[in-house]
């Protein structure tokens, strides 16, 4: 049997910080959502100014994230690239840029997502929120 690392309150609080820290940077208003491996909410913070929308829109890109254990964009790429099937996938909501496996010794222990600039700085921001845990 193996043993199986996940995510704590403190490592979602670590996160959440950074992911703020990059954002406020760049003064950048979104909002960042942290799941658990299965794609459980964890954590949901939205910044000043950040539209409403992306208060779910994060909270699927992490989703996506953990549970296909891949970077949102590789969905959204799928679909561009002509692979509008799919869009008929169950229980994948976020299939846009700005969602990020957190891996492990090479397992995924969950994901942040981000939503409220371009789609690319949402992926920067989950990624320096990532970078805080020094895997």
């Amino acid at each position: 049997m193996k043993t199986k690392s996940f995510l704590e309150l403190a490592d979602a609080k670590a996160v959440a910080s950074a992911a703020e820290a990059e954002a406020l940077k760049n003064n950048w208003p979104v909002t960042i959502a942290i799941a658990d491996d299965a794609g459980n909410l964890l954590w949901l913070q939205r910044l000043d100014g950040a539209a409403a929308i992306s208060s779910h829109i994060a909270p699927a890109k992490a989703h996506t994230a953990a549970m296909g254990r891949r970077e949102s964009k590789v969905y959204e790429d799928m679909v561009n690239g002509g692979r509008t099937s799919f869009l008929s996938a169950p229980g994948i909501e976020g299939l846009l840029e700005g969602g990020v496996p957190i891996v492990k010794d090479g397992q995924v222990i969950g994901a942040v997502g981000v939503s409220g600039v371009k789609s690319n700085e949402d992926a920067q921001i989950a990624r320096a929120g990532i970078a805080a845990l020094g895997l």
